[in-house]
């Protein structure tokens, strides 16, 4: 078992750096094991490729325990559609995998640089919640290291479990799990694109695709620089895995149809001047991707790279904000507040603020875990880079008007939030509070997000 200083320790945002964490690197369970009982005073918190946005897998003195070392697979059954694997194997690793023998995550969001345990205590969603749910409502089974050293086998429809979903790292570290996969004929996917004019179109043609099931995935991406009668224009994209029958007989594709090779593309530059994602810039890219974008087109065949994690294409993509990073915040509002998000979008776009990735989605049924994200509704997420003027301020309304609506921000990308809105927006706070105090009375597992939040 390795261990270090490590100095500074931020999340893919950028933002919040930590000081002086000691970051341990265990090969083993039972490594694993000897980091949480010598977390020390300041305690620790399991982490795993550093993609939550803001500092939930940080620990400003205290330890990380970097789980990327358990990356097996343990064994994958193609009849019953499941795997078992390690907590630190990435999402990636899984696709090349599972892909050639015909099957899919069941869930995956934007980015494929993420550990399973990381997509289950960040109870990850994707683009196919209303039809699939978020992470955890596949997985069969997980095997959890809680702080009096005993490693537990915990199953779905049990409180410890349904604390661990979305439970940010807080209940324990996840060492291996049991989920069930998507059965796929092809490593691509049949996309739909098209424009939408303003945010009532938008949402208007997210629901009737929601109504007919014609997509798996959908998402919106938006403009919040256009006003007017432009408000919200959207380009549209939803997918389907394709079959192998779409697939032309002289298609390349045909002779290996489940092959899987992303590509990749010159990484962003260690430094990039500030401000290079400002009002102007975004606008012009934002008036690009907009035109560019059929006005419909159906049943392009893309690979599942580019449909799904395309910016995993440009390495350190997050550098482009410059040295201050950015805030990811993320809110979901339910069914019936369509005009809430109405509000919140008009005071975004009356407010200036560029955001390059504005991405709008349906939500379905929300999930079991007690701190997880997802509830019937809308949900909208955005990128800011930190230099903006006021940012802060503005953000802090914006929490207002989200809980006023009942609705609630992202924990797995949050920064920023203040503790007073948390019950508000999480209401089974208090029983997570109770479960994670009987569990873990002397607060061995700890983070920058728990001690902020007062979780």
């Amino acid at each position: 078992m390795s261990a270090e200083i490590a100095d500074p320790v931020t999340g893919w945002g950028r933002t919040a750096p930590t000081a002086a964490a000691r970051l341990v690197r265990p090969r083993s369970y039972e490594e694993t094991v000897r980091a949480v009982r010598d977390c020390g005073t300041r305690g620790g918190i399991p982490r795993g490729l550093g993609r939550a946005y803001g500092d939930a897998a940080q620990n400003a003195g205290g330890s990380l325990i970097d789980m990327t070392a358990l990356d097996r697979v343990v064994r994958v059954d193609a009849q019953a559609g499941t795997v078992a694997c390690e907590a630190g194997i990435s999402l990636q690793r899984l696709m090349e995998v599972l892909l050639p023998l015909g099957w899919f995550l069941p869930v995956t969001p934007g980015t494929r640089q993420v550990t399973v345990g990381g997509a289950i205590g960040s109870d990850i969603h994707g683009g196919n919640h209303p039809a699939s749910g978020s992470f955890s409502r596949h997985v069969l089974s997980l095997d959890l290291l809680t702080s009096d050293g005993d490693i537990r086998t915990v199953v779905p429809g049990t409180p410890l479990f349904e604390a661990t979903a979305g439970g940010m790292g807080l209940t324990g570290v996840i060492l291996a799990a049991t989920f069930r996969l998507h059965r796929v004929e092809t490593s691509l996917m049949s996309v739909d694109t098209e424009r939408a004019s303003n945010l009532d179109d938008l949402m208007a043609r997210l629901t009737a695709s929601e109504c007919r099931h014609r997509h798996r995935y959908s998402v919106g991406w938006l403009d919040l620089l256009a006003s007017g009668s432009s408000l919200g224009r959207a380009v549209l994209t939803r997918g389907e895995h394709a079959p192998l029958a779409a697939l032309s007989a002289r298609s390349p594709a045909r002779r290996q149809p489940l092959a899987f090779r992303p590509g990749r593309l010159p990484g962003a530059p260690s430094y990039v001047p500030e401000r290079l994602l400002g009002r102007t810039t975004v606008g012009l890219l934002n008036e690009l991707w907009y035109r560019r974008a059929p006005r419909r087109r159906t049943g392009e065949l893309q690979p599942i790279s580019a449909f799904f994690h395309p910016l995993d294409g440009v390495p350190h993509w997050n550098r482009l904000y410059g040295r201050g990073g950015f805030v990811r915040y993320q809110f979901v509002v339910g069914d019936g507040q369509e005009d809430a998000l109405i509000r919140i979008v008009r005071r975004i776009v009356r407010r200036g603020c560029p955001s390059l990735l504005a991405l709008l989605k349906r939500f379905g049924a929300g999930d079991p875990g007690w701190l997880s994200f997802p509830m019937a509704g809308w949900t909208l997420s955005l990128d800011f880079p930190t230099g903006r003027t006021g940012l802060g301020p503005f953000l802090d309304e914006l929490d207002e008007d989200v809980a006023a609506a009942g609705g609630r921000v992202c924990l797995a990308k949050d920064s920023r939030l203040r503790p007073e809105l948390l019950a508000a927006m999480y209401p089974r706070l208090d029983e997570f509070r109770a479960l994670r105090a009987e569990l873990d009375p002397r607060g061995v597992f700890v983070s920058d997000l728990s001690r902020r939040l007062s979780i």
